[in-house]
């Protein structure tokens, strides 16, 4: 009975938010306590919430103060270098920018945080997405695929969750794999450039004078249309339009500016008054210490971005009024994110509690049938799509795995292949409603959660199975 009402909250919720009946937040949150009073356990709501919540308060906190770190890393410039080279490389056509914008992913990925890939790139990319009218799921669904192969490298989780479970070695776990994980990353790029060539067959050919012409012209109609300054478009060097009063220089960090240095197209305004050039080595030094901190675990990631946060706003914003005005502008970010956290909270709290998860793994176990037992690791890598994307890494790599790796035991398949195996489903798990990374994703590209989830689901499984394929070809897995 467990296992059907498990089976069944999760097919409500994932209904729902992709039919847009329910913001992701409430369905978080009623979906899963009317489950609760179904499975007869309604008086133990508050508990299993407050687990939920303890167990996830850690995850909040790092994505609270991450955000804000990197959040002030992107408006003091940091990154600038890497998004000029990327967008460069872009200019103006579709298929380039969304080939760049996995590349982009990719490359941050390297850091091993999901939250800060998703904001780069999402800075980096959004304002290409919206000037070329091109589809923005298509930049989140990149995005995601991109960093979910990349989630797989040792300080990313997936690989020292199994590693831990069936006490092995993360690279012996992680070496192997390599061959397999950089065809499916190239497999990613390829899926880049198909999207990207159907975004420019959709929107046509377009070049950065096309688009610099269309905005001459829309300025010339509103201009001499006789508005008011509230409706005038001016036109920064480069081809920028800015909206509203008639300023040339906005202010805004992550605005859509451009520089005729670049052809035009720079994501981020390189003339925006946040940036710290002379802090830039600084900057540079200290995050490359967080990172290392963070690989090494000196101290609990959210301490790390905790006193990250804090120093990087004393050094590059001494003064208090610009400190708040940096806190202000990623507000609405760090809101957003910790509210989705603590509201799955309730999701996991509920399905742990209830024991239904643990039922839900029980049955996927058993209805393997025994003459399967010589292909556990296939039959592994395969259930390991369902399962990260309806559960968490945790309930996933400390719950099932070490139960599918004892039945391949018993037939000859060694805990290092099951290992391999458990990871083929990371570039799905990144897309999963309880991944709060993803909220990120979705929230700074302005994406609905189930337009999201209707796009990726399709490309990011058969991303998994290009993995696994790849690792049964070399004999990974």
């Amino acid at each position: 009975m467990l296992t059907i009402l498990g089976f069944a909250m999760i097919a409500t919720f994932l209904v729902l938010i992709m039919m847009k009946k329910m913001s992701p937040i409430a369905a978080l949150v009623l979906i899963p306590a009317l489950f609760c009073v179904f499975v007869g356990k309604g008086a133990k709501l508050g508990d299993y919430v407050l687990d939920g919540v303890t167990d996830l308060a850690p995850t909040a906190a790092m994505l609270m103060f991450a955000i804000v770190y990197f959040g002030v890393m992107i408006d003091v410039g940091l990154f600038d270098p890497i998004v000029r080279g990327i967008l460069k490389f872009c200019k103006a056509d579709p298929m380039r920018i969304v080939v760049g914008t996995a590349l982009l992913a990719a490359i941050v990925s390297l850091d091993g945080d999901g939250s800060t890939t998703f904001m780069i790139t999402v800075s980096a990319m959004y304002p290409l997405y919206k000037r070329l009218k091109m589809s923005l799921v298509v930049m989140t669904g990149v995005a995601a695929m991109a960093n979910g192969v990349m989630n797989t490298l040792p300080w990313g989780g997936p690989t020292a969750r199994a590693a831990t479970a069936l006490k092995l070695d993360a690279s012996d776990i992680f070496v192997p794999m390599i061959p397999a994980l950089l065809v499916g990353l190239a497999f990613v790029f390829v899926l880049s450039y198909v999207l990207g060539v159907r975004e420019r067959r959709r929107l046509g050919v377009l070049t950065l004078d096309d688009v610099l012409e269309e905005e001459k012209e829309t300025e010339t109609v509103l201009v001499g249309s006789g508005g008011s300054g509230d409706g005038k478009v001016s036109m920064r060097k480069g081809g920028t339009a800015a909206a509203g009063s008639g300023t040339d220089a906005p202010t805004s960090a992550t605005g859509a500016a451009a520089s005729g240095d670049d052809d035009g197209f720079q994501g981020l305004d390189p003339n925006r008054s946040t940036l710290r050039p002379k802090l830039y080595w600084f900057n540079a030094l200290l995050t490359v210490g967080l990172l290392t901190a963070m690989i090494m675990e000196w101290l609990p990631i959210p301490v790390l971005f905790l006193i990250g946060a804090a120093l990087v706003l004393s050094v590059n914003f001494p003064h208090i009024p610009d400190q708040k005005a940096r806190l202000a502008a990623h507000a609405d970010n760090v809101l957003n994110v910790s509210g989705m956290v603590f509201a799955a909270a309730v999701f996991t709290g509920v399905l742990q509690g209830t024991g239904m998860v643990d039922h839900m793994a029980k049955w996927m176990v058993d209805v393997i049938p025994a003459s399967m037992g010589p292909h556990m690791a296939l039959v592994t890598g395969l259930l390991s799509l369902p399962l990260t994307y309806f559960m968490s890494n945790d309930g996933f790599y400390f719950g099932v795995l070490p139960v599918l790796a004892e039945a391949g035991a018993a037939h000859g398949v060694t805990p290092l292949e099951m290992a391999r195996a458990s990871l083929v489903g990371q570039p799905l798990h990144m897309s999963s409603p309880l991944v709060p990374a993803v909220y990120v994703l979705v929230g700074m590209a302005k994406v609905e959660f189930g337009d999201h989830t209707r796009f990726v689901v399709k490309w990011a499984a058969l991303t998994c199975l290009v993995i696994l394929g790849a690792g049964m070809l070399f004999g990974i897995i």
